[in-house]
């Protein structure tokens, strides 16, 4: 699966009425938590609910949209210089730590696992209350960038999408909190039974990107647009 080529994005999810402006898209980011710990890498995803509007019954990456409380949370470990200079490189300065911060949260809403460090239980507001409470902060230092895409302009829902990388071996424990919000199922996978699964399309494409880059951890990262596909190549970030 590492030979397959990582080709451009194409639409998927509710069209967008015709004659309807192009929805802005949402910015968003999702971790891919890779364990080595068996005879192949194995990834963790769910099942995302048959009610959901959106995807439903597929499986995914845990992760979701920023929320405003994600700029102001406390951590454990900051962003390593390289990640966090590709986020400075596009967007404003903060937003790529709030990004990473928001994956990092919605790991724990959706799987009950913490990418995080120990620390002493703190007071928290709104969606970090939980966590915190925990006695855990989050470990950004673990987090590496592996694609940007964003979804097409003519479907109704659309993402502005980082997609992320870290090791199991930095989440605070692999026992998890039985209540898994949006996700019906969770499943570490390899990454060759992943491909059985019914997958968006984007998720499909980051398996295998993730699978290539265990292999080559240098390949350019892809920057996935819908305008990319005229010239039948993918730009990187």
């Amino acid at each position: 699966m590492s030979d397959a080529p990582i080709l451009p994005l194409k639409p998927e999810g509710p069209p967008r009425v015709t004659g309807q402006k192009a929805v802005r898209p949402k910015s968003a980011a999702t971790v891919m938590i890779v364990r080595r710990d068996g005879p192949k890498p194995r990834v963790l995803m769910g099942k995302r609910h048959g009610g959901h509007s959106f995807m439903p019954d597929r499986w995914v990456f845990p992760g979701g949209r920023i929320d405003r409380s994600d700029y102001r949370a406390p951590f454990a470990t900051d962003l390593r210089p390289e990640v966090a200079g590709l986020f400075d490189a596009y967007l404003k300065p903060g937003k790529g730590r709030a990004l990473a911060l928001a994956a990092v949260r919605e790991t724990w809403e959706e799987t009950g696992l913490l990418l995080a460090r120990s620390a002493p239980e703190r007071p928290g507001a709104g969606p970090w209350r939980e966590f915190v409470a925990q006695g855990a902060l989050a470990d950004l230092e673990a987090l590496d960038v592996i694609a940007r895409a964003i979804t097409p302009p003519m479907v109704a829902k659309r993402f502005d999408t980082w997609f992320l990388l870290a090791d199991a071996e930095r989440l605070m424990s692999l026992e998890r909190q039985p209540d898994c919000g949006e996700l019906e199922e969770i499943a570490w996978l390899d990454f060759d039974e992943t491909m059985d699964l019914p997958l968006p399309t984007v998720t499909r494409l980051m398996l295998k990107e993730a699978a290539a880059r265990t292999e080559d951890p240098s390949r350019p990262k892809p920057f996935l647009r819908y305008r990319d596909r005229a010239a039948g190549r993918p730009a990187y970030l």
